[in-house]
């Protein structure tokens, strides 16, 4: 079986020619550009499943980029990026990247993140229905009913944390930044509204969690959101 596609969007030529390397060692499949432009028309041509975005270009911002692509696709997408400001991050995300990775990197690393990023698509698309059961190490969650358990019993969540754990679980691997989890949730992104999530994330993980300084289900990343890990 073909691995995925996976376009290169970077102008940085040794950066570009390392990434490619790095795939094509892998027997991965690459398409390459140096611009937005060239990025866009064949993203749109081709329809990858992956992108690997730097986003300094030359004619565009990288964020633009994304959101030209979420206007029409849900491909994934990892930035690649020496911006290492929290902002950066959380501007990127907030577009719809679905990753970010801050240079310089190491191609394991590269690699990781592409391997996630896929069996979280994989994952997406295999739920679709309603009556989908999701799994993920001990921990199971029963859509059609509307019950979450954890090592076989099941979790006393409150409606709240419930819609939470849905919604990272649908995004497994994929880092949700405050204003994506409340925007979906409540329907809006205000100040209290991010003070509101950080106490119902206190309850849930006290229910999923061993304790506070292990987590093994949900990562925090400071100051940007929280992510569903993988367990396997």
């Amino acid at each position: 079986m073909n691995k995925p596609l996976v376009l290169v969007v970077e102008d940085d030529l040794p950066v570009r020619n390392l990434m490619t390397t790095t795939l094509k060692t892998r027997d991965y499949r690459y398409l390459t550009a140096k611009n937005g432009a060239e990025a866009l028309l064949l993203a749109s041509s081709h329809n990858p499943e992956a992108v690997f975005l730097d986003l300094g270009l030359p004619d565009m911002d990288g964020v633009d980029v994304i959101r030209n692509i979420r206007s029409w696709s849900n491909m994934p997408i990892i930035v690649i990026s020496a911006r290492s400001e929290d902002s950066d991050k959380i501007q990127a995300l907030d577009a719809g990247a679905d990753d970010y990775l801050t240079k310089p990197f190491s191609v394991e690393e590269l690699l990781a993140r592409l391997r996630v990023t896929m069996r979280r698509l994989t994952l997406m698309n295999g739920v679709g229905a309603e009556t989908a059961i999701y799994e993920n190490g001990t921990l199971k969650i029963d859509y059609s009913a509307g019950c979450a358990y954890l090592r076989g019993e099941e979790l006393k969540l409150t409606p709240m944390e419930y819609k939470l754990l849905c919604l990272l679980a649908r995004n497994t691997g994929k880092v949700l930044t405050h204003t994506y989890i409340t925007q979906h949730i409540w329907g809006r992104s205000w100040e209290n509204d991010v003070a509101s999530l950080r106490v119902f994330m206190v309850g849930l993980r006290k229910k999923l969690e061993a304790g506070p300084d292990s987590p093994q289900y949900i990562q925090t990343h400071i100051g940007i959101g929280y992510r569903m890990l993988r367990v396997e």
